[in-house]
């Protein structure tokens, strides 16, 4: 290009270097999911498919950002305008855009560590918890160090630009090509930019589906650009269609509500009923992934105390929690009901009555307390508690402040402490509903504890002291007079992103479930499926707290399920104990996986009738509860 065509060649230099920071970007993140979570890549040879796959997207991202900049440079060429703040509209539109660009980039590296999912609208749910969310950044040394990044990448980006202002484009102001020429020019950049803006030369636009190319979950999500996922979950959210799942029509969803809830007992299990009055103490195990415990594939756990309490309790090996979120975990396990993908329910306006364990246990004359580590308010969580059968919601204003060590309050095993002295000096039938915390960032290990770990890593750190912390609790209450009446229920809020195979991890949904009561209860595994919402309706039919048939799930040492379904936002999953239906809700498209083999061969095509069957329970036993929760026939208050 010549001086001449200045104002076209700045735009094309501005987009190159947009282009090449999405990229350094990229290849940061690719380093940093690899080191975070000691997973080994696997590339087959396609990362570079998978780069070309990024700078699709990324040019679709440019576009938009670059579309007014372009379009006050092309009025300028054509009509010769040479004064120096219109251009300067331009650059710093252009700048400015693409800094926020940049810091989205820099935000979606803990989160794709952390959910294996690109940045989404999810994302904004901690808004609401503003301080919290922001403590927790200031507090966790990974995200001040990708702040730190995003920090240096803005300070170069602005360098460049002012070298690219300053000397590509000011000096030639006063020259332009021939008017025909401009014109052509003009043309052929404006359809440029409509091209990348679509990102196809087909009819239908880019999709996030167009990034997935191969079997490599990892390499499918690596060429996908954060603003584009963030902005493309915006609109989703935003249209009307998607204030309520329509996965399936609602009287086949009632059919099978139906069905499910006919279903005959099963014959071979023998109904576990306890003595009347007893207490019942349920744990929702921060991030405790089955794979962190020996129910894992990788034979390597990091709870040691939690695989002895198996050993002594009746524990299911298949379990699989509701969501990824802990919302999810809380709302399921007490009140029985599935994740309806993002949706955080505690958070519905209006807020739900909903007929769950704790009502239930309250009606029947226990005291009801909820104890967590951190604030109250966080996720919408006091409310939704109070209003749905606690007596009491503990948490952070409670605690001494000495015992605070972070963004999450308290640590695990101070929660513990408090619990046991709650247990102490309750009157009559209690139950307590324990959430832990400490095996979520900012990871902190508090000092001065008998606690040694040999994990270089923190996160496997906090995860060993999270399950010391369980071991210390579990010891402490075996020499209170309370223990041997008394059910204890663990299992996991949500899992964690290990071992990733599918882009789905298994792992965030694999969790582990206990009941120990070792005077009440004999010890043995069941690879039975078991649902977290199962957790709730098993609960209550042990202590016989009454009908539980506002709930979703069932009585697991009465029935048998055949699926096992869970969200993880915009994804569903259904396991029938050999093969894994995914359902990709952007996409609109499924797959079916032989999970236990850890195979990535989409077999659908071959067993489209078995795939079938899976998703409609799932995607009807989801609608279903989405309309009661419409209807308002989830509360105790209706005639059972």
């Amino acid at each position: 290009m010549t001086e001449k065509s200045a104002r076209f060649k700045y735009i094309i230099s501005i987009y190159l270097a947009g282009i090449i920071v999405f990229t350094l970007f990229r290849l940061v993140e690719t380093i940093a999911y690899s080191s975070i979570t000691g997973t080994e890549l696997d590339f087959d040879g396609l990362y570079c498919k998978a780069l070309l796959m990024g700078w699709r997207f990324d040019t679709v991202v440019s576009c938009y950002v670059l579309a007014i900049p372009l379009l006050l440079l092309i009025v300028g060429e054509i009509a010769n305008f040479k004064r120096r703040w219109y251009y300067a509209i331009a650059h710093y539109t252009a700048m400015v855009l693409y800094s926020v660009c940049f810091f989205a980039c820099a935000a979606d590296i803990p989160y794709f560590c952390y959910f294996f999912n690109r940045l989404d609208v999810v994302a904004l749910s901690w808004v609401d918890d503003l301080g919290t969310s922001l403590s927790m950044i200031v507090h966790e040394p990974m995200y001040i160090l990708y702040l730190g990044v995003f920090i240096a990448v803005a300070v170069g980006w602005w360098l460049l630009g002012r070298l690219l202002f300053r000397h590509v484009l000011l000096p030639h102001l006063d020259k332009r090509l021939p008017v025909a020429w401009s014109i052509v020019a003009s043309l052929l950049l404006l359809g440029g930019l409509f091209l990348g803006m679509r990102g196809k030369l087909s009819k239908i636009p880019i999709r996030v589906s167009t990034a997935y190319f191969c079997n490599n979950p990892f390499l499918n999500q690596i060429g996908l650009n954060p603003v584009f996922t963030f902005m493309k979950s915006v609109e989703d959210a935003g249209k009307r269609a998607n204030d309520e799942v329509e996965l399936i029509d609602d009287l086949t969803a009632y059919g099978i509500l139906t069905e499910w809830q006919n279903q005959p007992a099963d014959s071979t299990l023998k109904a576990i009923r306890l003595p009347e009055g007893m207490n019942v103490v349920l744990v929702l195990m921060e991030s405790m992934s089955a794979d962190k415990t020996a129910l894992g594939a990788t034979g390597v756990s990091l709870s040691p105390c939690l695989d002895s309490l198996m050993a002594r309790s009746m524990t299911f090996r298949e379990a699989w929690s509701a969501g990824i979120h802990t919302h999810n975990g809380i709302y399921a396990s007490l009140y029985g009901h599935p994740a309806i993908l993002s949706r955080n329910i505690m958070k519905n306006t209006p807020m739900p009555r909903m007929c769950g364990l704790p009502q239930l246990l309250r009606n029947a004359g226990y005291s009801t307390t909820y104890f967590m580590a951190h604030d109250e308010d966080f996720d919408g969580m006091r409310g939704f508690l109070y209003q749905n059968g606690f007596d009491r919601v503990v948490g952070q204003h409670s605690w001494p402040r000495s015992e605070v060590v972070g963004t999450w309050g308290i640590p695990d095993h101070k929660l513990f402490d408090h619990v046991i002295e709650h247990c102490d000096t309750a009157t009559g039938p209690f139950f307590a509903c324990v959430m832990t915390c400490s095996d979520h960032g900012p990871y902190i290990i508090p000092d001065g504890i008998e606690f040694h770990s040999r994990q270089d890593d923190i996160q496997k750190r906090v995860a060993e002291y999270a399950d010391w912390s369980i071991g210390r609790f579990v010891r402490m209450a075996e020499k209170k007079e309370w223990f041997d009446n008394t059910l204890f229920v663990f299992i996991a809020d949500h899992g964690a992103s290990m071992n990733p195979v599918y882009d789905m991890v298994l792992a965030y949904n694999h969790v582990p479930l206990l009941f120990f009561a070792p005077k009440h209860i004999l010890p043995h595994f069941d690879d039975r499926l078991a649902m977290q919402i199962d957790v709730a309706p098993t609960i209550a039919a042990m202590v016989g707290a009454g009908h539980y048939n506002r709930m979703m799930g069932t009585d697991l040492t009465t029935h048998t399920r055949k699926y096992a379904y869970f969200s993880a936002d915009d994804k569903i999953g259904v396991v029938d104990g050999e093969l894994f239906y995914l359902y990709r809700t952007k996409a609109q498209n499924a797959s079916l996986y032989r999970y236990k083999d850890k195979s990535t061969n989409d077999i659908i095509g071959s067993m489209p009738e078995r795939a079938a069957r899976m998703r409609d329970h799932a995607f009807g036993m989801i609608q279903s509860s989405q309309r009661m929760l419409s209807e308002g026939k989830t509360s105790c208050d209706l005639d059972l």
